[in-house]
């Protein structure tokens, strides 16, 4: 928990939109962003410093943009870079948003397993609680795919508070 005087310290999983892709948020993640400035931050910007983290989930082969063509070294630089770009465009919409409305912020990219990466960091880190949008999956779908949601709320070290989308937002089972 915060100490005394200091603020309470709230981490934010988000992800990039898989319809609209970077460097627009997800429903899930601006969902959870909004719940949590409208029913914790409320008023009280002073009290609260958000802490916002995006995981880049890097392709099963290693190759993020499979029409791209790799004669050199420097193209495998530059397509990492570009990567890094679209993650800071994606975050620069919710410190721009948290800078807007006055609250204090940070935000960081990492790569790998978003499961695994955001429980991680809340070990490192240490925030009072963890916030994170769920996709809404159906029983079938999170057979396969699992959720990063669900798996948080297991292992995270600190409370998890998991925000659903509304009916007309959740995806169906095929």
């Amino acid at each position: 928990m915060a100490a005394e005087g200091e603020p309470t310290r709230i981490m934010v999983a988000v992800n990039e939109s898989t319809l609209k892709g970077y460097p627009h948020a997800s429903i899930s993640s601006r969902g959870a962003f909004d719940w949590t400035l409208k029913k914790i931050v409320r008023s009280n910007t002073s009290g609260f410093k958000l802490l916002f983290l995006h995981v880049q989930v890097p392709d099963e082969d290693g190759f993020d943009d499979v029409d791209s063509i790799f004669a050199s070294p420097e193209d495998f630089a530059s397509m990492k870079h570009q990567n890094k770009i679209r993650g800071i465009h994606l975050l620069e919409y919710f410190v721009k948003h948290c800078h807007d409305i006055g609250i204090a912020c940070e935000a960081w990219i990492k790569k790998g397993d978003p499961k695994e990466v955001i429980c991680h960091e809340v070990n490192r880190v240490r925030p009072d609680f963890l916030v994170v949008g769920s996709r809404g999956l159906g029983p079938f779908q999170r057979v396969f795919v699992g959720t990063v949601s669900e798996f948080c709320a297991k292992h995270a070290e600190c409370p998890v508070i998991t925000i659903k989308r509304s009916a007309s937002e959740t995806p169906q089972d095929p």
